[in-house]
């Protein structure tokens, strides 16, 4: 009984718990105990700004050619190395620009000026979720980082939306609410409750009696489908046992925030060792009318949430173990259209901060037209001589490598064609 209820609550939540490991190894996976502490981390969060910013109104700020309405040239403030557009008395509630750079700009290293090549929805979050424009099949790298370093782990992605291709490497994990969270976390007890459907000792024999059934009928499956399809559902058996460990960490009452809500989630399942990577989105960012409006509202609840994020995690010990990449799949023109909106603009900006990531740094630049400047790959300096122009595939190519999965199986099976004499060279340093 208890099984059945825990894989409803699975299929209701849009999880799956599936895995690309052997069934040997997904036969010891069922003697992992509650009290194991799975992953120790590091933990991979990529927040996305689903629709496209304006980078103007944040981290590449431009105060000429009519390029915003809000503030100046001389408006411009910096902090640190940052320089940032002044929002703080444009904005009613959230987090400014002012407030956030000051707190977390030691931390924060920026690309500016990265060069999608094309500027619709699309293929641009793909682009810049994966690092490859012209597939479909490449993974994101949240998912393929959770697949080099734990794909065994019961919730080892999770996505609450945005592009979440995961090239078959992991499952993605969908669980979009607190209370999904709890009865995952409960499946063996009554509607998510602290009593369970059996003693301690019918737990043990059940969970005895599926690893010696798993057993018997995967050894004589040879047919890969009907071999999967067994590995699938013995994984969500065996992992029911470590999702347990979530429960501890599960905050009382839902937060309000959009982002504050799906912060809570992956950080229970990051203190608990059952996730790796979560993809975090908010979405509403493609101001084609009302530019300035919109993002007065949106950007200071994203910058809002990414603090949450920081915050919460500071209070569960693992602040250290967060590493943080922050996002949009396309910027905003350096123009406005008749309806006082920006369109669609393919040159955008990127912010990293974590463990191993050197802070208070900007790469990269536009020039006043909102225009690309390009880079050396080597020294990273401004060269309009003899740099390169900033892709998505050099940034993921780059996080590869500070993740320590660039020669893994995986990242091989999906190669980013990035020649020798293009890599960012130092990029984290």
């Amino acid at each position: 009984m208890s099984r059945r209820v825990f894989l409803q609550q699975c299929s209701l939540a849009g999880l799956g718990f599936a895995s690309p490991l052997g069934w040997r190894a997904l036969a010891g996976a069922a003697d992992e105990s509650a009290d194991s502490p799975g992953y120790p981390g590091p933990y991979y969060v990529v927040f996305n700004a689903s629709g496209g910013w304006d980078t103007t109104y944040l981290m590449d700020p431009k105060g000429v050619e009519g390029i915003n309405r809000l503030y100046q040239e001389g408006d411009i403030l910096t902090v640190g190395n940052h320089r940032i557009a002044p929002i703080a008395k444009h904005i009613e509630q959230g987090m400014s620009n002012e407030d956030f750079f000051a707190k977390y700009g030691p931390e924060l290293r920026v690309l500016n000026g990265l060069d999608l090549s094309v500027n619709n929805h699309t293929p641009c979050a793909r682009y810049m979720a994966t690092g490859k424009l012209d597939s479909l099949a490449y993974p994101t790298f949240p998912a393929l980082v959770a697949a080099c370093h734990g794909a065994e782990a019961p919730l080892a992605f999770l996505t609450f939306g945005n592009y979440s291709a995961t090239g078959n490497l992991v499952p993605m994990s969908r669980v979009p609410y607190l209370q999904s969270l709890k009865l995952l976390a409960r499946a063996d007890s009554v509607e998510g409750s602290e009593h369970p459907y059996q003693d301690a000792f019918v737990s043990d024999r059940i969970e005895r009696t599926l690893e010696q059934q798993f057993e018997a009928r995967i050894s004589d499956v040879r047919l890969p489908r009907v071999e999967r399809s067994q590995s699938m559902l013995y994984a969500a058996q065996a992992n029911s046992k470590a999702l347990e460990r979530v429960v501890p960490f599960i905050p009382k009452e839902q937060s309000k925030e959009r982002l504050a809500q799906q912060n809570d989630i992956a950080l229970a399942a990051f203190k608990a060792g059952v996730c790796i990577s979560a993809n975090l989105s908010i979405g509403q960012f493609d101001s084609h009318n009302n530019n300035d409006v919109d993002q007065m509202k949106l950007i200071p609840e994203f910058l809002a949430g990414i603090d949450d994020l920081l915050r919460k995690a500071e209070d569960l010990q693992i602040r250290d173990k967060l590493v943080v990449i922050i996002q949009s799949e396309m910027g905003r023109t350096p123009n406005y259209n008749n309806g006082h909106g920006k369109d669609h603009w393919s040159i955008s900006s990127i912010m990293f901060l974590g463990p191993g990531i050197s802070g208070n740094r900007v790469i990269g630049a536009t020039d006043e037209k909102q225009q690309l400047v390009p880079i050396n790959p080597g020294s990273l300096a401004i060269d309009n001589v003899d740099g390169i122009r900033v892709r998505p595939e050099h940034i993921h190519l780059a996080l590869r490598e500070f993740a320590g999965v660039q020669d893994h199986a995986f990242s091989r099976r999906f190669p980013l064609e990035v020649t020798e004499a293009e890599k960012l060279q130092n990029f984290w340093a």
